[in-house]
């Protein structure tokens, strides 16, 4: 099979088959082979009957119900786990990337022998204030963090190789960070494609503004778990070391100052220099603790499910 298309969707049942339809005629008159795979992220507007109608009436057509609303980057990974394309593409359900864009995409792939090409959307159809300022900022922070000249993390509609989304695990909310994660693990043949971008056609976005303030917060994540992810203990034992040494060194001052030179009549626990190195030792013992505990949790690795499918159309 040539190609996965990758679907994850939330209350979009008036898009549905207006995408599928528009999918299904673009890549048969491309003669690419292909599945197309809805992921139903806990919706509650009638999207999983339309996906299980679509998947009766078309052995290319597999749909995944989750039990409840677990978030999209779950649902990428549902959908990653079950896809067996050559190559993998990722697509919002909301209209607003066109699926033409696809072949295109797997061409440029296949030429530059690359791992992953990212869409970009250079010219949007969203708010100045509320999308397109707050996206450039964040765009920004991603790539002058990672590295990746790409201007458009958070398009939906992405191409990959096979292997590169066989080997990555998509939680929280990284599904905006997939190229970073692809990156850790090897996979730096990345570029990226202009793609035409809609106003949206039927209701409206399920992401508020506050996504910019975790997507932040995810690249600090990120950016650690490159760094220490598989040694923790290399980052809160340097600190941990750094907080202990000034601690010992006050501590040092303190006793020659007393033992050795004359000075006035205070006590030690009236010195500022004191509550320094007591808040500099302890803060070091602290920063050893969550170093070790970091080493625990990582051996112990945990394999917990982060989402619960109820049903799919096929076994």
């Amino acid at each position: 099979m040539d190609l996965s298309v990758v679907i994850p969707l939330y209350n979009e049942s008036e898009s549905i088959e207006e995408l599928n339809k528009w999918i299904t005629n673009t890549l048969i008159s491309e003669r690419i082979s292909f599945e197309i795979i809805y992921i139903d992220d806990g919706s509650s507007d009638g999207s999983w009957d339309i996906i299980k109608r679509l998947a009766n009436n078309s052995d290319n057509i597999k749909g995944i119900l989750f039990s409840k609303n677990f978030g999209k980057s779950q649902a990428l990974n549902a959908g990653f786990i079950e896809c067996h394309g050559t190559y993998v593409a990722t697509l919002d359900a909301d209209l607003q990337d066109s699926p033409e864009e696809i072949p295109e995409m797997i061409n440029k792939i296949k030429k530059g022998n690359l791992d992953l090409i990212s869409g970009w959307k250079k010219k949007r159809y969203d708010s100045l204030v509320f999308k397109k300022i707050p996206s450039k900022l964040f765009n920004f922070v991603a790539r002058y963090t990672s590295g990746i000249k790409i201007h458009d993390f958070n398009c939906g509609i992405k191409v990959y190789k096979s292997d590169v989304i066989k080997s990555i695990d998509v939680y929280g909310d990284m599904h905006r960070f997939i190229p970073i994660i692809a990156m850790n693990e090897g996979y730096n043949k990345i570029d990226e494609h202009i793609v035409k971008h809609q106003a949206r056609k039927f209701g409206k976005t399920k992401f508020g503004n506050e996504r910019f303030m975790r997507g932040f917060l995810d690249i600090i994540t990120l950016w650690f778990m490159n760094k220490f992810g598989k040694r923790p203990m290399h980052f809160f034992g340097s600190m941990g070391t750094i907080m202990f040494i000034i601690g010992i060194i006050f501590t040092c001052y303190i006793g020659y100052e007393k033992l050795f030179i004359k000075t006035s009549g205070r006590l030690i626990t009236e010195r500022p220099e004191f509550f320094i190195a007591l808040t500099t030792i302890i803060i070091g013992i602290q920063f050893f603790i969550a170093g070790f505990i970091g080493e625990i949790v990582l051996n112990s690795n945990s394999n917990k499910k982060r989402y619960q499918i109820t049903e799919k159309t096929f076994d």
